[in-house]
C-alpha cells in the first residue's frame, strides 16, 4: 500500500517528487495529440495512395480498352481497302511491294496479326507463296510501331515531356526500319528464314495444340469493347482470298447468334425415282449486343464516330494517367522508383542486365498479347522520366520477340489444313526479330544507332512540333505509298529510285562522319553544311513558313473577336445612352447629352449606321 502511494505521488509530483510545472499536464496531452494526429496522417497517406494506385489501374484499363476501339475504327475505315490490296498477288511477287503493302496494312487495320491472318488465308487458298509472304510480315512488324508513335503526340504541350516520350516511342521504329534495310535483300539473295524455317516444318511431327491461342488481355478488356462494337474480321479475310461477294457486305457484326436448319426435298427424276434432298442453311437467331449493331450506319459512319471516341478517350486516358503518375512520383519516392527501374545488376553481371530486360519485355507482351500496348504504356513512363530510353530500347526488343511468340501459340491453334504454313509464317517473324537483336543489341557501336536516331528525332520534334506530324505520315503512309504507286511502273523503276535514294542517304552519311572525324580530308566548302541552300540543310525555313500561317489564322480570329466584342460594347453603351437621354426630366442636358453621345457613337461604330 504504501509503495503504491508513493509511486501515486511520483506521479503526481513528477518523476523525483518534484512538483510538475503548470503546463507540464498540457504539453504531455498536446504529446499524445500529436501522436494521433500522426497516425491519422499516415492512415490518410495510405489511403490516397490506394485510390491512387486505383485510378491508375482503371485509366490504364481504359487506355487498352481505347486503342482496341481505334482498332476497331480503322477496320471499319479502311478494313475492306486493305483486303482488296492483298487480293492483287501480282504486285506481292516484288519483295519491295510486299514489304510496303505490309506497313501499310497494318497502319490501316492497327494489328500485326490481322495482317498475319491474311497472308496465313491467301497462301491457303493459293494466291501466294511462302517466300511473298516474309516481305509482308516483314513490313507488318514496321507497321505495329505507328500505335505508339501516335501515343507520344498526346505529350506535345511540354518540349521536354514531348521530347523523351517521342525518343521512346520511336527507338522501335528505327530498330524495326534498320532490320528492314538489312534483312531484306539478305532474305531475297540468301532466302535464309524460308530456309531455316522450311527445314523446322519438314522436320517437325505438327499436332494441333487447340489450346495455345490464350487471350488474357482480351478476356478483361472484351466484356466493355464488345458492348460498344464488334467487328467481323472474317469479312477482309474473304476479300484478300478474292471472293467478291464479300464485298458488299458489312463489317459490322450484326447477328451473333446462329443455328443451322434442315429441309427435305422430294426430287422426281424421270423413270419415275423421287429422292429425298436435305437442304441445310445457316438462320440468324439472336441479334449482338453491341451498340453499333443496332444503329443501322454504314462502316464508314461508323468508323468515323468510332474514330473520335477513340482517340477522344486515348488523349483523356493518358494525360489522366501522366498527370497521375506526376502527383505519385515526386521527390524520395520518384527517385526511388527510377533507381529500381533503370539500375543495373552489380558488378561483373552489369552487362546482363539488357538481356534480362529483354525477356521482362517479352513475357509481359505474350501476358497482354499485344505489342502495340505494351510500349503504348511504356511511351508515357519515358515522357514523365521515370523510365530511361536505355532501358526502354532492351524492353522494346523484348516485345518484339513476345508478340512473335503470341503468334505462334495462335499458330498452332490453327486447323491441320493451315496448321504447317501458319507456323512457318510465325517462325519466320521470330527469327526475323531474333536477327535484328542479334545485330543491333550486343555489340555496343551497333546498339547506340538506334538511340542516337531516336534522340535525334525527339530533339528535333521538340524544337519544331509539326514535325512529328510530319515524320509519322512520311515513314508510314506517304513512302509506303510512293513506292506502292512505283510498283505500277514495274521492278525497274522501284530499283532505280531507291538506289538513288540509298546513295544520297550514303553520302550524307558519309560526309557527316567525315565532318567530325576527319574534316582535313574535306575541301573548306564542306567543313559544314552551308554550302547547300537553306531549305535543303536546315528545317527553319519550312518552320517559318507554318508559324507565319498559324499565326496568320489564329490573330485573323483573334482580331475578329476583338472586332465583335469592340462592336458589341459600343453597341451597348450607345443603346443606354439613348435609354438615359430619352427618360431623363431635364430636356435640354438630355438633348446636349443624346446629341454628343451619338455623334461620338457614329464616329466610333459607323459600321452600325441603323442603331445611330
Amino acid at each position: 500500500m504504501e509503495a503504491d502511494a508513493n509511486k501515486r505521488v511520483q506521479n503526481e509530483n513528477g518523476e523525483n517528487g518534484w512538483p510538475l510545472l503548470p503546463n507540464a499536464h498540457f504539453e504531455i496531452e498536446a504529446a499524445g495529440t500529436e501522436n494521433k494526429g500522426g497516425r491519422r496522417c499516415k492512415v490518410t497517406t495510405m489511403v490516397l495512395w490506394l485510390l491512387r494506385l486505383l485510378a491508375l489501374l482503371s485509366l490504364l484499363y481504359m487506355f487498352v480498352c481505347s486503342l482496341s476501339l481505334l482498332t476497331s475504327a480503322f477496320r471499319l475505315l479502311c478494313g475492306k481497302l486493305t483486303g482488296s490490296v492483298f487480293s492483287n498477288s501480282s504486285l506481292l511477287q516484288n519483295p519491295v511491294t510486299g514489304l510496303m503493302i505490309g506497313i501499310l496494312a497494318t497502319v490501316l487495320v492497327q494489328s500485326s496479326s490481322t495482317s498475319t491472318s491474311i497472308v496465313v488465308s491467301m497462301f491457303a487458298s493459293g494466291v501466294i507463296t511462302v517466300r511473298n509472304a516474309i516481305p509482308i510480315v516483314m513490313g507488318a512488324n514496321i507497321g505495329t510501331s505507328v500505335t505508339n508513335t501516335i501515343v507520344s503526340m498526346v505529350s506535345l504541350k511540354d518540349r521536354q515531356q514531348f521530347e523523351r516520350a517521342f525518343a521512346g516511342a520511336t527507338v522501335h521504329d528505327m530498330f524495326n526500319w534498320l532490320t528492314v534495310i538489312i534483312l531484306l535483300p539478305v532474305e531475297i539473295v540468301t532466302g535464309y528464314l524460308f530456309r531455316l524455317t522450311q527445314s523446322i516444318i519438314s522436320t517437325s511431327d505438327l499436332h494441333t495444340y487447340t489450346t495455345g491461342k490464350k487471350d488474357i488481355l482480351k478476356v478483361i478488356t472484351r466484356p466493355l469493347t464488345d458492348l460498344i462494337v464488334q467487328v467481323d474480321k472474317n469479312v477482309i479475310l474473304k476479300i484478300a482470298e478474292g471472293y467478291t461477294e464479300y464485298e458488299n457486305k458489312s463489317l459490322l457484326k450484326e447477328f451473333c447468334s446462329f443455328r443451322d436448319v434442315t429441309t427435305a426435298m422430294n426430287v422426281t427424276h424421270g423413270n419415275g425415282t423421287v429422292t429425298e434432298l436435305q437442304n441445310t442453311q445457316e438462320v440468324t437467331v439472336e441479334k449482338c449486343s453491341a451498340l453499333f449493331s443496332h444503329l443501322g450506319l454504314t462502316d464508314i459512319q461508323a468508323g468515323i464516330i468510332l474514330l473520335v471516341v477513340s482517340l477522344v478517350l486515348l488523349c483523356g486516358c493518358l494525360v489522366a494517367m501522366v498527370k497521375l503518375l506526376n502527383s505519385i512520383m515526386k521527390n524520395h519516392v520518384a527517385t526511388a522508383i527510377k533507381k529500381m527501374v533503370n539500375a543495373d545488376f552489380p558488378g561483373k553481371c552489369s552487362f546482363l542486365t539488357g538481356y534480362v530486360a529483354i525477356l521482362v519485355g517479352a513475357g509481359l507482351t505474350v501476358v497482354v498479347q499485344s505489342s502495340s500496348v505494351f510500349t503504348s504504356t511504356l511511351t508515357p513512363l519515358v515522357g514523365i522520366g521515370a523510365l530511361e530510353l536505355d532501358r526502354m530500347y532492351p524492353l522494346t526488343l523484348g516485345s518484339n520477340i513476345g508478340t512473335t511468340a503470341t503468334a505462334i501459340l495462335a499458330a498452332l491453334a490453327s486447323p491441320p489444313e493451315r496448321l504447317p504454313i501458319a507456323l512457318q509464317i510465325a517462325l519466320c517473324h521470330f527469327f526475323f526479330n531474333v536477327s535484328g537483336i542479334l545485330i543491333f543489341y550486343p555489340i555496343p557501336m551497333l546498339r547506340r544507332v538506334p538511340l542516337r536516331l531516336a534522340r535525334f528525332l525527339g530533339k528535333t520534334t521538340a524544337k519544331y512540333r509539326w514535325f512529328a506530324l510530319f515524320y509519322l505520315c512520311l515513314m508510314f503512309v506517304l513512302v509506303p505509298l510512293c513506292v506502292f504507286g512505283l510498283s505500277f511502273a514495274g521492278s525497274t523503276a522501284i530499283i532505280s529510285v531507291l538506289s538513288v535514294a540509298g546513295l544520297v542517304t550514303l553520302f550524307i552519311i558519309i560526309i557527316s562522319i567525315m565532318q567530325k572525324k576527319r574534316p582535313k580530308l574535306l575541301p573548306k566548302s564542306m567543313h559544314t553544311w552551308d554550302f547547300l541552300p537553306k531549305p535543303l540543310r536546315s528545317l527553319e525555313p519550312y518552320d517559318d513558313i507554318i508559324q507565319t500561317t498559324g499565326y496568320a489564322i489564329t490573330g485573323c480570329c483573334k482580331c475578329c473577336v476583338a472586332c465583335e466584342k469592340t462592336e458589341s460594347v459600343d453597341t451597348e453603351s450607345l443603346d443606354l445612352t439613348l435609354i438615359s437621354g430619352s427618360s431623363s426630366p431635364n430636356s435640354s442636358w438630355s438633348s446636349t447629352s443624346s446629341s454628343d453621345s451619338t455623334d461620338s457613337a457614329a464616329s466610333v461604330t459607323s459600321s452600325t449606321p441603323l442603331i445611330v
